[in-house]
């Protein structure tokens, strides 16, 4: 695991600057403290830090093949390289190491950019071809390990993070309007966007060349969008299932260094340290976070896994005082991130970090197999389409009739969310509302005369990017169409940024069984009743696959998800320390907000008339990113 950076003048000759590249690579030390390593090669630099996980002496990078013609850096893990090795010494290739990253480099010797499709893992990485003086950089798959470039003037800049591409010369720090309103909406900044204009996040499963004064980016890769193999049985399935999930948690546990697994005590991490048990044959570490409000706790059932099966249990309870690490997140992310668990996630990466170097984790069940209660609600919105157009109106003016203030993922906020969303015919609207922070109606009388006009009265960004996705998924089965959405928007722009900001900002490598390529084709491939059978019976198939590796009380528990208790927060211990942020005469002159419908939404929130947690902290990150990186930034200037 590592962090990798570089520059490449390939518009000027210039010869590249270690200057400029050692002070990109010094931001990116918390990625890879163990190593450090540059290669300077006329208009091209490449970069890395790095954490050592495997072939822990002989690992250093940047790495050449045979005659130093071509290097790499890299960032991730490639689980199939044994394989791969043993491959491409049959075809004469020598290896002076025993990593993984020295086989990436012999394979794209062999099959040159399409040496990403025989990659299995979590990767980052850019390669110098000196003969054809060209610049290969890919992402994986989902999207685990990011990217980030610049290519202007002449000059192509990339990084692991942002921050590193913004130190680099002559990158302009001009701020997106659209990339803000984005963020309000969907909680953070989908790629290829950031919140720089001009600067670019390589998509996941994408590959960038930049060769002949040319930077071209490629898909090569995506979910299987046909309905052949949906044919197979359900007795199959779950033998498959069980097989290839074992499969993929066994080759997570390959490493050099100490190991151990997220424990939240709900379906897919539990099946993820069953299996590792299972596997190993000593305790397997475990690492949970609570919080004192037990509504939002779910330490019992991890600690009754974790008893289960013998782990090496450890706990760590979140509380609102550690919020002092917000200028630390809004460091560590380089751009508005609002997903408010990744208070809890960097502290629990945080507590393993002392005990472990990797930890495995259950991200991805959601998505395979329909965990998410805004499925069982799109669901439902079907049977509200058969009914007359007279009694959905009334059912949903009766929605504007329940009581605001109840807490978010209570009953009535669920049902007032859904009701609401429900009103729309198109299926993204739908989506969107059900996910939104603020939806466009919230937006419009919050945004200033300022902003609406950089935004040319344009706010459908957010919905027209979930739109595409499900464009592209029209063929398939409803909960299927649902589940690529959420695959190729939520998933790797919110859940894999926060797991590796999270992990990485601890020098801590997490790893993803539940989200191996090949495991997440053979899922993707199932029928979607299976994954959501009935109305409510999420994740049927899994829990059904495992049903003798949980306990009872974990197999049938609802969704909770990883939120925390934002409303309480706000309004008490957290409530001066929003004050002095959001409404300081330096946040209130940026340009974005109406300044009395912004004290609104607070006043609404400090008396209970409605319980707006989520969407102050939103507006908060916003502030906190702006502080720390673009302290005098306005809209216009």
């Amino acid at each position: 695991m590592c962090g990798i950076c570089g520059v490449y003048n390939f518009g000027t000759g210039a010869a590249a600057g270690e200057t400029e590249l050692r002070r990109m690579n010094a931001l990116l030390v918390h990625r890879g403290p163990d190593d450090e390593g540059f290669r300077l090669d006329g208009p091209v630099g490449i970069a890395m830090r790095r954490l050592s996980i495997i072939d822990l002496s002989t690992g250093h990078q940047p790495i050449s093949n045979e005659d130093g013609t071509i290097w790499i850096v890299f960032n991730g893990e490639i689980y199939n390289f044994p394989e791969l090795r043993a491959y491409l010494e049959s075809r004469g290739h020598v290896f002076r190491t025993k990593t993984d990253t020295e086989a990436i480099i012999h394979l794209y010797e062999e099959h040159g950019r399409d040496c990403v499709k025989k990659l299995r893992g979590m990767f980052a990485f850019a390669i110098w071809d000196a003969p054809k003086k060209r610049l290969f950089a890919a992402r994986d798959r989902v999207g685990k390990k990011p990217l980030c470039y610049f290519a202007g003037n002449g000059r192509f800049v990339f990084a692991s993070e942002l921050r590193s591409v913004m130190a680099a010369d002559g990158v302009p720090k001009e701020l997106d309007p659209r990339a803000v309103d984005m963020f309000l909406s969907l909680q953070y900044i989908p790629a290829p966007r950031t919140i720089y204009k001009g600067v670019r996040k390589l998509p996941p499963a994408h590959t960038l060349t930049v060769e002949s004064g040319r930077v071209s980016v490629e898909p090569y890769w995506d979910l299987p969008l046909d309905e052949e193999r949906r044919g197979i049985s359900l007795s199959d399935a779950r033998s498959e299932i069980r097989r290839k999930l074992t499969e993929a948690v066994k080759i997570r546990m390959i490493a050099d260094v100490p190991l151990g697994a997220f424990l939240s005590g709900g379906v897919d991490s539990s099946i993820i340290v069953a299996l590792m048990s299972r596997l190993s044959d000593r305790p397997v570490k475990t690492f949970s976070v609570g919080f004192a409000e037990q509504e939002f706790c779910e330490l019992d059932y991890a600690r009754e896994l974790a008893q289960m099966y013998g782990c090496d249990h450890h706990e760590f309870i979140v509380r609102p005082e550690m919020a002092e690490v917000l200028p630390k997140l809004a460091w560590h992310y380089s751009e508005p991130y609002a997903d408010a668990s990744a208070l809890p996630s960097y502290y629990v990466a945080r507590e393993t970090r002392k005990h472990v170097t990797v930890a495995l984790n259950g991200d991805g069940g959601d998505e395979n197999f329909a965990g998410y209660l805004r499925y069982v609600a799109m669901k439902l919105a079907h049977y509200w389409d058969y009914l007359p157009v007279p009694m959905q109106k009334a059912i949903s003016a009766s929605a504007e009739l329940l009581p605001e203030k109840n807490a978010p993922f209570g009953t009535l906020w669920r049902a007032k969310r859904f009701l609401r969303s429900a009103v729309f015919s198109d299926f993204p609207s739908r989506h969107l509302k059900m996910v939104c922070y603020f939806s466009e109606e919230d937006k419009r009388p919050l945004y200033s005369k300022t902003f609406m006009h950089a935004l040319g009265e344009d706010l459908s960004a957010a919905k027209n990017y979930i739109g595409e996705s499900y464009s592209k998924a029209a063929g398939l089965d409803f909960v299927n169409q649902l589940l690529y959405v959420d695959m190729k928007t939520y998933l790797p722009e919110d859940l894999m940024v926060k797991m590796d900001i999270a992990c990485m900002a601890n020098s801590l490598e997490g790893r993803s069984p539940l989200l191996d390529h090949e495991f997440m084709e053979l899922c993707f491939g199932l029928k979607g009743d299976w994954k959501l059978c009935g109305v409510n019976r999420t994740k049927w198939i899994l829990k059904e696959t495992f049903r003798d590796m949980l306990p009872d009380t974990i197999r049938k528990r609802g969704k909770m998800g990883f939120g925390i208790p934002l409303g309480p927060w706000f309004r008490v211990e957290l409530k001066k320390y929003w004050e002095e942020h959001c409404l300081s005469p330096k946040a209130l002159s940026r340009g974005y907000f109406d300044e009395s419908a912004l004290r609104a939404l607070w006043t609404e929130h400090q008396t209970g008339k409605r319980d707006h947690g989520y969407r102050l902290w939103a507006l908060l990150m916003l502030e906190l990113w702006h502080e720390t990186f673009l302290p005098d930034g306005r809209i216009l200037k």
